[in-house]
């Protein structure tokens, strides 16, 4: 019998050890040297709270599950009907196929056909690969329709230097604005600067008791256009690093206080090329044209003292 998240592709490289499931294309768990790098799920699972899913076409959520694009009005499945929104896509639950396997990288694809509420036709790809500098993800998207289709992906990688609770770890976030979300259902309101707020975590600081569930933009880049989140334990030295391309303009941090099983004991940091209700408001929406391919990359590496 298949596990719940089907068959399980495991790579290694470089003194990492990665699980990728045919669900989703998630990443099930990531290790260096023995220890976790991310919160996954086990092998008898589901993943709970999006965990190592992919977020494509769109990350996050969407209002009401309604848009408007290109002269249409369309109304996508709620997915989060506790809230009335459209949350994180359309490919988390699908069986992806493998097109290659190594020692080291493991790819695999999803033909997302047109649908209510999304009628265009995408060919997905992503591409995990382990190496000395940790895990590089490399999502890929097509346009197979004949006509422009509004995209963005995200993905939701928990991270854990140890058993948590994440209070006692230290955050550096190069992130100036905040996004701001209503409380009942977590839609944008808003934006602050960091500076002077509980949220500035430009310079690594602890977490505390600090409840995430926010979108932050405005990212420091290095020479090469990335931006780093850096996520270590004080007490044991031990770090965690993902790092984002420039097509990624927003991180969201998660520490997962409204889901009592599991609260606080890690967080979740998110790549997002479009922030929330990007497929409403336009803004970072990629728009691809018939035939046109964007690739966004990011990626996780383990620090050491």
């Amino acid at each position: 019998m298949l596990p719940p998240s089907g068959e399980q592709f495991e790579i290694e490289g470089g003194g990492y050890r990665a699980v990728v499931t045919e669900s989703g294309a998630a990443l099930r768990g990531l290790s260096f040297r023995g220890r976790d790098l991310v919160d996954g799920f086990g092998e008898d699972e589901m993943s709970a709270g999006g965990r190592g899913q992919l977020l494509v076409p769109w990350p996050n959520r969407v209002r009401d599950g309604q848009y408007a694009f290109a002269g249409r009005d369309l109304q996508l499945p709620l997915t989060e009907p506790a809230r009335h929104n459209a949350s994180h896509g359309l490919a988390r639950w699908v069986a992806w196929s493998v097109e290659e396997h190594t020692g080291h990288s493991v790819s695999l694809q999803y033909r997302l056909m047109a649908q209510t509420g999304y009628p265009w036709t995408l060919d997905l790809h992503v591409a995990y690969d382990l190496s000395a500098d940790g895990l590089t993800v490399t999502q890929t998207a097509t346009n197979d329709s004949g006509a422009p289709a509004p995209y963005a992906s995200g993905a939701h990688p928990y991270l854990r230097v140890g058993d948590g609770p994440v209070d006692t770890w230290e955050l550096t976030l190069p992130a100036a604005t905040r996004l701001l979300v209503d409380d009942e259902r977590l839609l944008p309101v808003g934006r602050e600067a960091v500076e002077g707020t509980a949220y500035d975590f430009r310079v690594a600081r602890p977490l505390r008791d600090l409840a995430l569930n926010h979108c932050f933009t405005d990212l420091q880049r290095d020479p090469e256009g990335n931006t780093t989140a850096v996520l270590r334990d004080p007490a044991s030295g031990d770090g965690v690093t993902l790092w984002v391309d420039g097509h990624h303009p927003w991180l969201l941090l998660y520490t997962a206080d409204d889901v009592p099983a599991t609260a606080r004991r890690s967080l979740a940091v998110e790549p997002m090329t479009a922030p929330p209700d990007a497929l409403r408001s336009g803004e970072d929406l990629f728009t691809l044209a018939p035939d046109e391919t964007v690739s966004v990359v990011w990626g996780v590496r383990a620090l050491e003292d």
